[in-house]
């Protein structure tokens, strides 16, 4: 269990065992039924489940007509565990899709509108990171909305070098929201900007500049590239998954395929 571990956030190596226990404890369900199984899929077979987009990193998609990826499986209370090539229905209010994005997608060219992926890609290297987002290009139909959101370098460099009172706040949101699981945060500025590259298995962190970088690598036109701000964007159906923790540190991309 969580609680039975200790939580040292100065030591990225055993903290990084306890995440990866709290990371199991919320992939744990009340039910999953498999309702498809396919090795890759078609626009068709998303079609007759309701789905138009994938939200990568989501064990549970809030969005209606939404693929939730991510690649932890997921376990019900009764033992069931979910497995690649399936997807699944989630306590009958999602469906559910194990993929890496280390690896091609079992996903066909165009078989998507859109796609949302919220601090995801900082989680691989650079490399990496644009091999998925060429494969999000190609599973985009012409058109498709991707929505890009991740931890903003260049917020943590300014309050680090200005003390603008960006690190006080930040640590404040996240000490609430890890309350009874962590102990506070340390308030040192160089605490602060350290822990964003080595406490939660980041391997590559980005500003606009990078990101476009990365985009245009993977094949997206520059002009297509746009920052948004929180919960805003060419849909608002997309934009509203944004989560609202994060809504400090991140920046917000959108591509168009």
């Amino acid at each position: 269990m969580i609680a039975d571990r200790p939580w040292n956030w100065e030591d990225p190596q055993e903290l990084a065992a306890t995440v990866d226990l709290f990371t199991e404890d919320l992939a744990k369900v009340e039910k999953i039924s498999a309702v498809l199984s396919e090795p890759r899929l078609t626009r068709d077979h998303l079609a007759g489940l309701g789905v138009t987009g994938i939200e990568f990193a989501a064990f549970k998609t809030a969005h209606p007509q939404a693929l939730g990826t991510d690649l932890v499986s997921l376990t019900d209370a009764s033992g069931n565990r979910t497995e690649p090539g399936h997807v699944y229905r989630v306590d009958d209010a999602a469906y559910f899709a194990e993929m890496d994005i280390a690896g091609p997608l079992p996903v066909d060219d165009g078989a998507v509108d859109w796609v949302f992926a919220e601090h995801l890609v900082e989680h691989v290297s650079l490399a990496v990171g644009i091999a998925w987002l060429t494969e999000v290009r190609r599973i985009l139909r012409p058109g498709g909305l991707l929505r890009l959101t991740t931890p903003d370098l260049k917020v943590y460099c300014e309050s680090y070098v200005n003390g603008d009172g960006f690190f006080g706040k930040h640590r404040r949101r996240m000490n609430r929201a890890l309350t009874g699981v962590a102990p506070a945060m340390p308030a040192r500025g160089a605490f602060m900007f350290n822990q964003l590259f080595y406490v939660y298995g980041h391997r590559w962190l980005y500003d606009e500049a990078e990101l476009r970088h990365a985009l245009t690598a993977a094949g997206f036109a520059d002009e297509s590239i746009t920052v948004r701000a929180y919960r805003e964007g060419a849909r608002q159906d997309v934009a509203d998954l944004d989560q609202v923790l994060r809504n400090d540190e991140s920046i917000y991309v959108e591509a168009l395929a």
